[in-house]
């Protein structure tokens, strides 16, 4: 937001949300992964793919999350599109922090989800608002913090 800007920013509905990430997941699914991207171009963010382990059912699930790199290390922010509550990836990702993340290009890579803490999840919250202007007024939106989510390799 601009300085002295107080119109919060406006999220879709989460109906559409969770409508947009299933048909989104689908076209990941049916075309190979070539719907992945790396971070720069007009976006300013990449989109990579992260597989968890389901915390009760004990099955794998991959979801698609907007990342930058930190070094070779991939970041994303745990925002459940914004609305409240935690996504179930970061859930999962919790309770079983040994996940696989798949960037374009690569093949998959055995990683360890890790929340961001201090003056290092400043640091990578700063590098975001970089790339997305709206930033801290769509974090306003929520009453729990959004998490900073480092993928360290194993």
């Amino acid at each position: 937001m601009v300085a002295g800007d107080t119109k919060a920013p406006k999220v879709p509905p989460a109906w559409f949300e969770r409508l947009f990430w299933r048909c989104h997941r689908l076209l990941h699914r049916v075309s190979g992964g070539r719907f992945l991207w790396k971070p720069g171009g007009r976006m300013g963010w990449g989109a990579m793919g992260v597989t968890t382990i389901g915390r009760r059912s004990g099955r794998r699930r991959t979801v698609i999350v907007g990342y930058l790199l930190d070094g070779d290390r991939p970041v994303t922010m745990a925002m459940n599109g914004w609305q409240e509550g935690h996504p179930a990836w970061w859930r999962n990702a919790q309770a079983h922090p040994d996940v696989e993340v798949k960037l374009p290009g690569r093949a998959r890579r055995p990683m360890r989800a890790v929340a961001a803490s201090g003056a290092e999840r400043e640091r990578l919250w700063r590098r975001w608002a970089e790339v997305d202007d709206d930033l801290d007024g769509y974090a306003a939106l929520r009453q729990v913090e959004t998490p900073v989510v480092i993928f360290e390799p194993r």
